[in-house]
């Protein structure tokens, strides 16, 4: 089934090419209903969202969990073998 609603939304370039061509910002209607909010403050809004870079995981946490991972595991494995 097919429904028809009419909805704003901003596209933006993605800041990386390799991985996203564009990003599509579906604007909420009461927001609009309300006024206020110019296009520039959307723009701005969307370019922000999609410039920022999400820090990723240090490689020491990740050690950390793995290790964590391996000694459970060995220590269910040790149990399962003595019991």
């Amino acid at each position: 089934m097919v429904r028809g609603i009419t909805r704003q939304v901003v596209v933006v370039k993605g800041p990386d090419p390799k991985v996203f061509d564009q990003a599509i910002f579906l604007v909420r209607d009461d927001v609009l209903a309300q006024g206020g909010v110019t296009e520039e403050v959307l723009l701005r809004q969307a370019r922000e969202a999609c410039a920022q870079k999400r820090a990723g995981v240090p490689l020491l946490q990740k050690l950390l969990w793995a290790a964590g991972g391996a000694g459970t595991m060995g220590l269910l494995w040790l149990l399962t073998a003595l019991l």
